[in-house]
């Protein structure tokens, strides 16, 4: 087998590495190191397939491996993290509500199975990918650790964290549709709805700064679904 071949799962590997990383860090309540490893995990996870489309490559053990590295990076991370930020509530910590966190693992997995069968993901996606979704959870942590004691009280507060923890579950599985945030070419006309969102995001990280982090996952349900309503409309 030529080099070539082994490089995308390679990059997947280093996504599951990445993860897994993430994941004791977010043991350690070190919730900023933990988000630099999931940006590393989410370069690799992009890195595999446009490597493999730009190689011409494939092999039997990709689409499998994939899905397991975006387990763990993207479906127990998620998981961890509510389980961490209920954890700082004294009244909870001996209890069982921060188990609650891990439904979103569970539905991260129901999500990745229903993605390996559905055909009508190829172009865009139906309900919030799970790479999106850890973003936003991750992102929460940071929040918590901000020197703002409103921001930071909502965000450690118990019902919105599992209010939280419901929404995004469901919204892993939900037939909302949204448009895929992974470049196949870099060119405008096929990528421009992208390139507004990055835009639109950059914007936001001047505005609100860290906040920007899951105010950009909010804009992104929010854009997506005007997106698709208008391309219904023009139809």
């Amino acid at each position: 087998m030529k080099i070539k071949d082994n490089i995308p799962n390679t990059l997947t590997c280093l996504n599951l590495f990445s993860g897994t990383i993430a994941i004791v860090y977010t043991f350690q309540d070190n919730f900023q190191l933990a988000f630099y490893w999931l940006i590393a995990a989410l370069i690799f996870d992009f890195s595999d397939g446009f490597a493999a489309r730009w190689l011409k490559v494939s092999s039997p053990i990709g689409k499998e491996l994939d899905s397991l590295a975006d387990m763990v990076s993207f479906g127990v991370l998620p998981g961890l993290v509510i389980f961490q930020l209920l954890q700082k509530n004294s009244e909870l910590t001996n209890g069982m509500v921060p188990y609650v966190g891990f439904i979103i693992t569970v539905f991260s997995g129901i999500r990745l199975a229903k993605f390996n069968l559905d055909t009508r993901q190829t172009v865009h996606f139906i309900g919030l990918p799970t790479p999106a979704n850890t973003i936003f959870i991750v992102s929460l942590g940071l929040v918590a650790n901000t020197d703002n004691e409103i921001i930071r009280n909502i965000t450690l507060n118990e019902i919105f964290l599992i209010a939280i923890t419901l929404l995004s579950s469901y919204m892993l599985v939900s037939e909302i549709g949204l448009f895929s945030l992974k470049f196949k070419t870099f060119s405008w006309k096929e990528n421009k709805v992208l390139y507004i969102f990055m835009c639109c995001v950059l914007i936001l990280f001047l505005l609100f700064g860290l906040y920007a982090l899951p105010l950009s996952i909010i804009f992104y349900v929010a854009y997506s679904i005007i997106f698709f309503r208008s391309a219904t409309v023009e139809k």
